[in-house]
C-alpha cells in the first residue's frame, strides 16, 4: 500500500506511513476547535470521520484533484450554498472525511442532509485565519512526531520555528531592529541591530522580557488597546511613556490567527512606517502567526506522545519496556515522582477548569526545565492530573528516594508560590518490573500530603507509609459500609446530645500519653474537671482506660473519624 500524500500550497510534500496512527477530525478539533475550526454539519464522532485524515488537498475548480481515502478538502474561495453543497456531495463521494469552507457557513438543509447521511463533515474556518496557517496545523497534528521530510521544512522561505531568522527578516524589510514577543510580553526572538535602538529595547533584550514599568506604562496610554483592536500597525511616539530610557519611537502589530491573539511584532523606528513598509509588517505578521502556530503544534504532539509513553511506561503492562526504550530510559534504574497542586477540590468555585489545567501543565514544565539540569534524562508529563516525572537513578541506589526528595523540595522552594504544588516521591525501582511500585508509592506519598494532615509539600513512600496505611484502611472501611458502634461512636453521640467535648477530652488524652494535667492543658480546663470528664468517658464509652488494647482500639477509630 503506498503512503498518503498530503499537499499544502508553499510547503514540501510528505507523506504518512500506512503504519502511523492516522488523526481523526474529533482528534483535530480537540486541538483547533476554539481557535480555529467549528463544526457546521454532520458529526466527527461518526465512524467515516473518527477514521482517519488521509490527506490534506486543496480544492480546484479548474483542475479536479484526485482525492485520496479520507482526504480533507479546502474548500478555499467556496462560499455560495449550491457550491457548498456541491463540493461537500463530491467529497462524500470519494469517502473524504470532511470539508472546510470559510465561516460562516451556509445554513442549508440540504447541506445538513448531506453531511448527516454520509458521514462527511462540513467545519468553518473562522475569519481572519489563512488557509496556510490552518495547513501547517494540520500538517503537524498528523504527523504526531512521527514524520520527516527530506528537507528542513521551511515556512515562507523560513525554516520552521526559527524566529530569529524571522525577526532578522522583518528587520531589513523595514530597516529597523525587530523583537517578537508573546501575549506576556515576554522575547520569543529578536533581530540584530538592536543598538540602534534605546536603552529600553537594551534592557528587554536582556532580561527577555520587557520590563514592568514600561509595559504598565504602554497600558496606562491604551497601546495594547489599540494593538488587539486593529490588524494593521500602530505607532507609538517615543514620548509616549514619559520615561529617560525610551528615545525611539515605535510601530507594533498583533500577531493573531483568527481572533486569538498569539503576540506580537515592534519595530524600533524614527518615523512612522510609509504604506510598503507597513504592507511588509501585515504581511510578515502573519508569517509569524504561522511560525508561531507550527511551534505550539508541535510543542502539543511532543507534549502528548510523552503523556502517552510516561502513562505506558508507569502502568506496568506488556508495552513498558518498549516506552522506556522510547523515552530512552530503558535499562536504567529509576525513581518516580507525582506533583499534584494544593486544593485540589478549589474548581471551578476559585478557579475555572481551564486555569487549572493551564496552571498543572506550568508547573509541569517548570519542573521538567528543573530536572533536566540535574538529572538529564528525566521526563515528565501530565497523566490523569498528575504531573510524573521519571527520574534515571545515576548514583548509588541507596538514599536515591532521599535525593529525590531533596531535589524536589529544591524546585518548590525556587518556584516559591508560582508553582502551588506538593510532590510525592516513590521507591527506587531497579528495573523495570518494580516501576509500578514506585508509581503507587508516589500516588500514596501524593495523597498523603493533599489530604491536609501534614504541612509538609514534599514526603517520600517511606516517610508517610503509617498515614497511607491509614487512608487505604478508611477507603476499606466506606466501601464496605462501615459504620462507627465502639466505645467513641458512643462518645460522638453523647457529645451531639449533651453538647459535651468527650471525644475531644479522649482525643487530647491519648495523645498526651495519660498526662491529665498535660492534656487538660490542651482543651484549656481545670485538671480536675478534666479528670472528671474522663470518669465519664468510661461510664458513657464503656472503655477500660487502663487497658492497652482498648486505648488502641479508641486511638484507631478515632484516626478514622479524622480520615
Amino acid at each position: 500500500m503506498s503512503a498518503s500524500a498530503i499537499t499544502v500550497p508553499g510547503l514540501t510534500p510528505f507523506a504518512v506511513p500506512p503504519t502511523a496512527p492516522r488523526a481523526g477530525l474529533g482528534h483535530l478539533l480537540a486541538h483547533l476547535g476554539t481557535t480555529l475550526l467549528e463544526v457546521a454539519a454532520g458529526d466527527p464522532s461518526l465512524p467515516l470521520a473518527a477514521q482517519g485524515i488521509g490527506g490534506v488537498v486543496i480544492h480546484d475548480p479548474v483542475d479536479a484533484p484526485v482525492l485520496p481515502p479520507g482526504a480533507l478538502v479546502l474548500g478555499v474561495g467556496v462560499h455560495e450554498p449550491d457550491d457548498v453543497l456541491a463540493l461537500l456531495t463530491q467529497t462524500a463521494a470519494a469517502g473524504g472525511a470532511g470539508l472546510v469552507v470559510r465561516a460562516p457557513a451556509p445554513t442549508d438543509p440540504r447541506i445538513t442532509e448531506v453531511a448527516q447521511r454520509t458521514g462527511t463533515v462540513l467545519l468553518a474556518l473562522t475569519r481572519g485565519a489563512s488557509w496556510n496557517q490552518l495547513a501547517a496545523l494540520v500538517r503537524a497534528l498528523l504527523g504526531e512526531g512521527e514524520v520527516g521530510t527530506a528537507e528542513p521544512e521551511s515556512l515562507g522561505g523560513v525554516p520552521a520555528g526559527d524566529l530569529f531568522a524571522l525577526a532578522n527578516a522583518i528587520g531589513s524589510l523595514l530597516d529597523a531592529p525587530v523583537t517578537i514577543e508573546d501575549r506576556s510580553s515576554r522575547i520569543l526572538a529578536f533581530s540584530g541591530g538592536q543598538d540602534e535602538a534605546d536603552e529600553s529595547r537594551i534592557q528587554t533584550i536582556l532580561g527577555r522580557q520587557v520590563p514592568d514599568r514600561f509595559t504598565r506604562g504602554l497600558e496606562a496610554h491604551g497601546v495594547f488597546r489599540q494593538l488587539y483592536a486593529t490588524d494593521r500597525p500602530v505607532w507609538t511616539s517615543a514620548d509616549v511613556l514619559g520615561m529617560p530610557e525610551v528615545t525611539v519611537a515605535r510601530v507594533a502589530i498583533a500577531v493573531r490567527a483568527g481572533d486569538e491573539i498569539l503576540g506580537t511584532i515592534w519595530a524600533a523606528v524614527d518615523a512612522p512606517l510609509d504604506p510598503a513598509r507597513e504592507q511588509s509588517l501585515v504581511d510578515a505578521a502573519k508569517l509569524v502567526a504561522l511560525h508561531l502556530l507550527r511551534m505550539r503544534a508541535g510543542a502539543d504532539v511532543e507534549r502528548r506522545l510523552a503523556s502517552e509513553l510516561v502513562a505506558t511506561a508507569l502502568e506496568g503492562g506488556p508495552g513498558t519496556v518498549e516506552a522506556l526504550s522510547r523515552l530512552g530510559l530503558a535499562g536504567r534504574p529509576l525513581i518516580v515522582l507525582a506533583m499534584g497542586l494544593t486544593d485540589p477540590d478549589a474548581e471551578p468555585g476559585t478557579l475555572t477548569l481551564a486555569r487549572r489545567e493551564a496552571e498543572r501543565q506550568r508547573s509541569a514544565d517548570a519542573l521538567a526545565v528543573h530536572l533536566t539540569a540535574l538529572h538529564p534524562g528525566s521526563v515528565v508529563a501530565v497523566v490523569g492530573g498528575v504531573s510524573y516525572a521519571v527520574l534515571p537513578v545515576t548514583a548509588e541506589l541507596a538514599g536515591a528516594d532521599e535525593r529525590a526528595a531533596a531535589v524536589a523540595a529544591e524546585f518548590l522552594q525556587r518556584t516559591g508560590g508560582r508553582v502551588p504544588g506538593m510532590i510525592g516521591v516513590g521507591t527506587v525501582a531497579p528495573d523495570v518490573s518494580a516501576l509500578t511500585r514506585s508509581r503507587d508509592g508516589a500516588d500514596r506519598a501524593l495523597r498523603v500530603l493533599r489530604s491536609g494532615t501534614t504541612s509538609r509539600r514534599v514526603a517520600r513512600a517511606a516517610d508517610v507509609h503509617i498515614e497511607s496505611l491509614m487512608l487505604q484502611l478508611a477507603d476499606l472501611a466506606a466501601a464496605e459500609g462501615y459504620e462507627a458502634s465502639g466505645p467513641v461512636a458512643r462518645l460522638a453521640e453523647y457529645d451531639a446530645a449533651h453538647r459535651t467535648q468527650l471525644v475531644e477530652t479522649l482525643r487530647a488524652w491519648l495523645d498526651a500519653f495519660g498526662d491529665a494535667i498535660t492534656a487538660a492543658g490542651q482543651v484549656h480546663v481545670h485538671p480536675n474537671t478534666f479528670r472528671y470528664r474522663l470518669r465519664r468517658i468510661a461510664e458513657v464509652g464503656g472503655i477500660d482506660l487502663d487497658d492497652a488494647d482498648s486505648r488502641f482500639a479508641a486511638m484507631l477509630e478515632l484516626r478514622l473519624l479524622r480520615w
